[in-house]
């Protein structure tokens, strides 16, 4: 029985307990023998913390644990060095004092390795301090690796204040790793996502990012090719536990799992915290998304009053995907980088990435996550509600199901409130997308006007909405324009639907229908 590593974060142990890996060693190797200071940033559970522990292997000059693995053959240099790790995961960081808690417990383990001297006073001079002995004291260059580094700047969005002061903090903290270049072997900081413009990287310049780097695209999840070379095994048997044929069991797997890519150039990777838990449970799941979506993303989107319809096909630059600038106003970077978005397209002429959800997994989790943050439905609700509104759209029963809409409209929040008509949209999205992974729907935007196309094995219905008009011009607007005449020859039931919006009573004031 293959044992997953599941959760397991440490090289040594992962190794120690016969559990697999899936061997990323000369990656690794060629990132240490051709720079010094690295940036990556990959979504949560991509395998960031155990790339970081792999590195620190390596640099204790642990061989024994490589054995077998392509860097035991690459690697001429197994000297240890002095290792300062630093996860800053461990932290709600809600108060200012939270970063400085965990830095100092960093630096005082550190000191005492390595000494310490009381003239250093800030946090920054300790750290600056602690390389220069722990090369002094060792003989050696010392590696440097930051998991999360990230992490207090993401729980501070939204507060500025509280977000400032981490920045002030880790600015010079950080700018030990410029200042005492000499002494440092090799340094790596991962995370979610990247801050820059004036943010912690401003004055750390000499770090190499290669999380747009198409030689490193697969350096965290699983490629195509080690799916089908590593897993052809756990594809067998879960084809087996599942009743599919070997082909059916890979198309599910890459329309679920698959589709991540961080370069524009580069083939998709799979997701590997879904993929093993998949395979490890012998059915299909989501595994990711269930682990938790961080609320700061819906405070986001909320926040700058985003059209979520935007979402599956937001057009954006490489400077905008590539840092996160805290006084902006577009969430679309912070939600790339978050891995719930990805690219699916590139113009080569004007440089410009077209994004959308990588896969089903993420596209129905985070839109059902999204729900009880913009409809009155609570999260043990949504799935009921959605199962409800597909049943009555089957049977015919239009009434039944603009009446549930007409109900998810309620007591809209006050700060939705600034842009009443985004805000329709918003709910519609939300429903609509949700229906269509079980019901055929087709969902177009048009001058602040919304058309939709919903079809069932018995029904299609075609939709109008209009904003403080009037259900019988929405109906209007279908006929004049042949809304339904691509319909006539389907063989369906064909209903029109004009629907009004309210300012005023802020929901669904009127209907009416034409078969």
């Amino acid at each position: 029985m293959k044992q997953y590593p599941i959760g397991i974060q440490e090289f040594e142990s992962l190794i120690r307990d016969g559990y697999y890996y899936v061997d990323k060693t000369k990656l690794i190797h060629r990132l240490i023998t051709t720079g010094r200071y690295y940036f990556l940033s990959r979504p949560r559970r991509f395998g960031k913390s155990l790339l970081i522990s792999t590195i620190q292997a390596y640099f204790e000059g642990k061989r024994e644990l490589f054995k077998g693995l392509a860097i035991d053959s690459l690697a001429k240099d197994w000297t240890p060095h002095p290792i300062l790790h630093l996860d800053l995961n461990t932290q709600k960081y809600d108060r200012p004092g939270d970063l400085d808690d965990i830095l100092n417990k960093a630096l005082e383990a550190w000191e005492k390795l390595y000494g310490c001297n009381p003239a250093e006073k800030s946090l920054a001079m300790r750290f600056d301090g602690v390389i220069q002995r722990a090369r002094e004291k060792t003989g050696q260059r010392v590696v440097i690796l930051v998991d999360e580094y990230d992490k207090p700047m993401l729980q501070a969005i939204g507060n500025d204040g509280l977000q400032n002061a981490y920045r002030e903090t880790l600015k010079p903290f950080y700018g030990a790793l410029k200042s005492r270049d000499g002494d440092i072997r090799f340094a790596m900081l991962t995370g979610v996502t990247k801050f820059g413009k004036v943010s912690v990287f401003s004055d750390l310049n000499n770090l190499n990012d290669i999380s747009m780097w198409d030689a490193m695209y697969d350096i965290c999840g699983v490629s195509e090719t080690e799916l089908e070379t590593d897993f052809k095994d756990d594809i067998e048997e879960l084809a087996a536990a599942q009743g599919m044929t070997y082909a059916d069991c890979l198309a599910e797997l890459k329309r679920q799992y698959d589709g991540y890519r961080f370069e524009e150039n580069a083939p998709g990777v799979y997701n590997p915290f879904s993929l093993l838990n998949t395979f490890a449970k012998k059915k299909f799941g989501n595994y990711w998304f269930e682990t938790g979506t961080p609320t700061y993303l819906v405070k986001l989107l909320q926040m700058h009053n985003y059209d979520l319809e935007e979402m599956s096909h937001d057009v954006t630059s490489e400077d905008v995907l590539n840092s996160i600038d805290p006084a902006s106003t577009d969430p679309i970077p912070v939600i790339y980088q978050s891995g719930y978005l990805t690219i699916k397209d590139y113009d080569k002429e004007f440089m410009y990435y077209t994004l959308g959800f990588p896969n089903e997994e993420v596209e129905r989790g985070f839109i059902k996550y999204l729900m009880p943050y913009y409809t009155t439905v609570t999260r043990g609700k949504t799935a009921f509600e959605i199962s409800r509104f597909v049943q009555e759209a089957r049977r015919g029963d239009y009434d039944a199901f603009l009446t549930r809409l007409r109900s998810f409209y309620a007591d809209i929040p006050y700060e939705m409130q600034r842009d009443l008509e985004v805000h329709y949209q918003n709910v519609l999205f939300i429903v609509f997308r949700l229906m269509g992974f079980h019901a055929g729907v087709e969902y177009r935007t048009s001058n602040g006007r919304v058309d939709l196309v919903m079809k069932t094995d018995k029904y299609v219905y075609v939709m109008e909405f209009k904003l403080d008009g009037t259900a019988e011009e929405a109906m209007r607007q279908i006929n004049e324009k042949g809304y339904a005449e691509p319909f006539k020859a389907d063989g369906r039931r064909v209903i029109k639907l004009g629907i009004n919006f309210s300012r005023q009573t802020k929901t669904i004031d009127k209907w009416m229908a034409e078969e």
